[in-house]
C-alpha cells in the first residue's frame, strides 16, 4: 500500500505540475488559454496520486518500478519548473525581446539571444535546485546527512551531462537516421526529441542512484 506521506507528496506534486502547466500554455499556444484551462489542475491533482497508486501495486512484484515513478513524477514537473520559469521571465521582461528589424544590425539579435541565455540558465538552475530535493527525499528517500554542497554538485553535473546526451543523441537521430516508415521531417524532430529524452533521462536516472544518493 502507498503511504500517506507518499500521497500527500502526489497530490503537492500533482498541484505543482497542473499550476506551471499553466504559464507553459499561455505563452505556447495562447489561443487554447481559456478559464477551461484551470482544469488541467485538477487533472493532475488526480492523476499523478493515481498514477503512483498503480505503480506502488506493480511494484510489489517489481521493486524498482517505484523509484522510476516518482523518479518521472519529478522529471515532469521539472520540466515544467524549468519551462515555467523562462516562460515567466520572457512575459514578465517581453520588453526586452521586442526589437525592430533594423536594430537587428546595430546588434539587437544578439542582444535577445543574451537574455534568453541567461534566462534560460537561471531556470535550469531553479529546475535543478527543484529536482535535488525532490528526489534526494522522495525518489531515492535519502535519510542520511551528507555534504550538501559536495552531492549537489555531482548532482548538477549528472544533470548537465544529462542534457548534454539529450540533445546529442536528438540531433544525431535527426540527422543522422534516414526518414523510415513514410515519417516526414517534422515527425522525425519529434522521435529525435523522444530518443534524446529517454538516454537522458535513463543516465540521469541511474547517475542519482549509484553516484549521487548511493545508499
Amino acid at each position: 500500500m502507498i503511504s500517506s506521506r507518499d500521497l500527500r507528496l502526489g497530490f503537492f506534486a500533482g498541484f505543482l505540475i497542473g499550476l506551471l502547466s499553466l504559464p507553459v500554455l499561455k505563452a505556447a499556444k495562447p489561443e487554447l488559454f481559456t478559464s477551461f484551462s484551470f482544469f488541467l489542475i485538477f487533472f493532475f491533482l488526480l492523476g499523478v496520486p493515481l498514477g503512483l497508486v498503480v505503480a506502488r501495486y506493480i511494484s510489489q512484484k517489481i521493486a524498482i518500478i517505484w523509484q522510476i515513478a516518482k523518479f518521472g513524477v519529478i522529471g515532469v514537473l521539472n520540466t515544467f519548473v524549468d519551462v515555467g520559469v523562462l516562460s515567466l521571465f520572457i512575459f514578465v521582461f517581453r520588453g526586452y525581446f521586442s526589437i525592430n528589424p533594423e536594430d537587428i544590425a546595430y546588434g539587437g539579435g544578439f542582444l535577445i539571444i543574451t537574455f534568453y541565455s541567461f534566462y534560460k540558465g537561471f531556470s535550469f538552475i531553479v529546475a535543478n535546485i527543484n529536482s535535488y530535493f525532490w528526489n534526494k527525499y522522495w525518489t531515492f528517500e535519502q535519510t542520511v546527512q551528507k555534504k550538501t554542497a559536495a552531492e549537489f554538485a555531482q548532482f548538477f553535473t549528472i544533470s548537465v551531462i544529462g542534457f548534454f546526451l539529450n540533445v546529442s543523441v536528438a540531433s544525431f537521430v535527426f540527422k543522422s537516421v534516414p526518414a523510415v516508415l513514410g515519417f516526414n521531417v517534422d515527425q522525425w524532430g519529434i522521435i529525435g526529441a523522444l530518443a534524446g529524452t529517454v538516454i537522458g533521462m535513463v543516465w540521469n536516472f541511474l547517475g542519482y542512484k549509484f553516484i549521487v544518493f548511493k545508499g
